[in-house]
């Protein structure tokens, strides 16, 4: 179905206008991309700015639908930057000593999206967590759907959230080390598991996998090319 892209823009435009209006004393900072806006909260009116988008007649931001944490660390940089190649298929090289930013304070973020069933219209929501110690405050108090994706954003980045009543792992197993979606934490990961049937239990050990680049690469001769030039020889002869 075709979008009415003036009926959507106006869309944007009014509650940009409405965002800058009613949180003019908070500092915060409204993006329109794409069709789409984008509020950034400072961390310390995280909670106030919220309360108002949910309260205020000219939002009802009633429900919210998703929290994620992200990872800045790596922003802008690409492992493929290459235009090299050899002659033998894919020999793009991958560089992994990327310069990572982890004391950056803006490293880590939190994003909220939002949506209005009285207005018909969604909002993105970001607040940058910190680097070395990321940490923002829950907004649960607020939105009560938060509980489950504060703790996976808590799990998988190791961002902490200020309040949270029961903030532990919800996806890693017992004892996980480390956080595994930040951008320094190993591909291969710390340790490996198996069933040793000797205990009768699953035992963790040193991860034993090499570290190595999965590049595509393109066999000339592989079976099918073999099995037709060694038919066509037997004809031949």
């Amino acid at each position: 179905m075709a979008i009415d892209t003036s009926i959507r823009n106006d869309r944007c435009g009014a509650l940009a206008t409405a965002l800058a209006a009613h949180l003019a004393h908070h500092a915060c900072e409204t993006l329109v991309a794409h069709g789409e806006v984008t509020l950034v909260v400072p961390s310390e009116y995280l909670l106030p700015v919220c309360r108002i988008l949910h309260d205020h007649a000219d939002f009802r931001f009633e429900q919210l639908i998703d929290v994620c944490g992200v990872d800045y660390a790596a922003y802008g940089q690409a492992e493929w930057e290459t235009a090299e190649a050899s002659s033998t298929g894919f020999g793009r090289g991958v560089d992994r000593d990327l310069d990572l930013a982890v004391d950056d304070p803006r490293r880590f973020a939190v994003v909220y999206h939002l949506l209005s069933l009285a207005h018909n219209r969604r909002l993105r929501l970001r607040v940058y967590a910190g680097g070395g110690a990321p940490v923002v405050d829950s907004v649960l108090p607020v939105w009560a759907s938060a509980n489950w994706f504060e703790r996976e954003a808590f799990d998988l980045f190791g961002i902490l959230f200020r309040g949270h009543p029961d903030l532990r792992r919800i996806l890693t197993d017992y004892g996980f080390i480390g956080h595994p979606f930040r951008k320094d934490f190993p591909i291969s990961g710390q340790v490996e598991m198996r069933y040793d049937p000797v205990q009768g239990r699953v035992i963790y050990e040193p991860v034993q996998i090499e570290p190595r680049v999965l590049v595509p690469k393109v066999i000339r001769e592989d079976s099918r090319y073999v099995a037709h030039h060694s038919a066509a020889g037997v004809g031949n002869a």
